[in-house]
């Protein structure tokens, strides 16, 4: 299993992408698409006209909107230069259907995509991609807006994706574990702001669920004021990487 962050901050972060990871198990599985990550997915050398499957935490911008821009690449790259890509399929929490069959039927050549668009909602369902098993769980970002984060497991290694989220029980759960846990780390901990993750609380979550190694990322540019790692390692005695862009991770 391999990681590799494309995006380690947030929208308007001056020298990070926002939010977007690239896993390699037997399949090549996005995870959000925030701005500026397609342009890292490109410097990866990954060929993006045959990935299959994103997966996608909830519909804040800073995680999604370099969607737009790969998909009418992707229908350009497939219409008019020559190309084969396979079909596509999306998944995501509630909401995710409406809201991506409402681009497709508004953006220009969306609808026309020669191949297929496979929609997914997902819950508390485990689910298979290859011979990759995949678990979401709900989590607790903001009152109105659904999010999932995402336990990827294959051959034996297992990595978490936590998306945007508050400190709950279901992260915890869903950490449990893992070999390597990606955690929301929008704010120091003496900083902290509201609907997100603060270091402290990272640290504290890899430690109640026994994570192997904690990464810290999404970054608001005051994260990056502090010592972040130190202070995700005052409530956690485990091995701590602070995220960058392009950062790849081996298990």
């Amino acid at each position: 299993m391999q990681l590799t962050i494309l995006g380690s901050g947030t929208n308007v972060h001056p020298t990070r992408a926002a939010a977007g990871y690239l896993v390699c198990t037997d399949q090549q599985i996005l995870l959000d698409f925030g701005p500026r990550t397609l342009m890292n997915l490109i410097k990866t050398g990954v060929n993006r006209h045959q990935i299959t499957h994103i997966l996608f935490s909830h519909f804040h911008t800073d995680h999604f909107s370099d969607f737009i821009t790969f998909f009418f690449d992707a229908v350009i790259y497939a219409k008019h230069e020559g190309g084969c890509r396979p079909d596509m399929k999306l998944i995501g929490p509630w909401g995710t259907i409406r809201l991506l069959q409402a681009i497709m039927r508004s953006f220009p050549s969306f609808s026309q995509a020669p191949f297929k668009v496979t929609l997914k909602e997902v819950s508390t369902k485990a689910f298979t991609i290859g011979d990759t098993r995949v678990v979401p769980k709900p989590l607790v970002h903001v009152p109105d807006l659904a999010s999932v984060g995402y336990r990827i497991e294959y051959q034996g290694k297992s990595m978490v994706y936590s998306g945007d989220t508050q400190y709950c029980d279901s992260l915890v759960r869903l950490c449990g574990n893992t070999d390597l846990a990606v955690l929301d780390c929008s704010f120091p901990a003496n900083k902290p702001g509201p609907v997100h993750l603060h270091a402290g609380q990272c640290g504290q979550v890899a430690q109640e669920a026994g994570v192997g190694q904690l990464i810290l990322s999404h970054f608001y540019p005051i994260a990056d004021q502090y010592d972040v790692k130190a202070q995700a390692g005052e409530r956690y005695g485990g091995k701590i990487r602070k995220g960058r862009d392009l950062l790849t991770i081996r298990l």
